[in-house]
């Protein structure tokens, strides 16, 4: 594919990305702050939702025959474990992921700024700063490339099902407390 085609295709599939999410409800501040809140269960849904749809379409299609090559970061433990506080700090603070936060600057939302430029800062600063974490923290509890299968010596198909299972059970339970918080007990 050549690169003009690449790159419309790239921009093609972020504008429909970017209008799911918006239609989702994604881009509002509420609806993150109510995940957080254990209110509204609309990000776990989705979230849990494409995790399953995308993971099971491309091992359906690479069990079919085509050929789809994964790309498995190395599991780095103390890379992960800040990468991941950052990540929640920040979501916490300005209420977006990076991709609702870009979402909700094309939905028209002006407090987004100050997180898209701490987004764009920070990836500065981890740009600056790479060569000194490459030495000193990604080494720290590598594991390489490993996924729960391959640690577990089982089947993908199986996790998938441990995890549909999984996302059926916290379906029912976010539905319980939707339903508790929008018709509370009479006492």
């Amino acid at each position: 594919m050549s690169d003009a085609k690449t790159l419309l295709l790239g921009a093609i599939t972020g504008l429909v990305f970017g209008f799911l999410l918006q239609r989702g409800g994604l881009t509002r501040f509420r609806t993150i702050l109510g995940q957080f809140l254990f209110r509204d269960f609309t990000m776990l849904r989705v979230m849990l939702t494409a995790m399953l749809v995308g993971g099971i379409g491309i091992y359906a299609l690479r069990a079919g025959g085509m050929e789809i090559v994964m790309h498995i970061k190395s599991t780095a433990i103390l890379g992960n474990v800040i990468g991941g506080l950052l990540f929640g700090v920040g979501m916490a603070v300005l209420g977006y992921c990076p991709g609702t936060g870009v979402a909700a600057l094309g939905d028209g939302s002006r407090h987004v700024w100050a997180g898209i430029l701490g987004m764009l800062g920070g990836a500065a600063l981890y740009a600056e700063a790479h060569p000194w974490f490459t030495e000193k923290v990604l080494g720290v509890g590598a594991e390489g490339k490993i996924t729960l299968a391959g640690a577990t010596h089982t089947s993908e198909w199986l996790w998938f099902g441990v995890m549909a299972v999984a996302a059926i059970v916290v379906f029912g339970i976010a539905r319980t407390v939707e339903r508790r918080k929008a018709h509370p007990a009479s006492a």
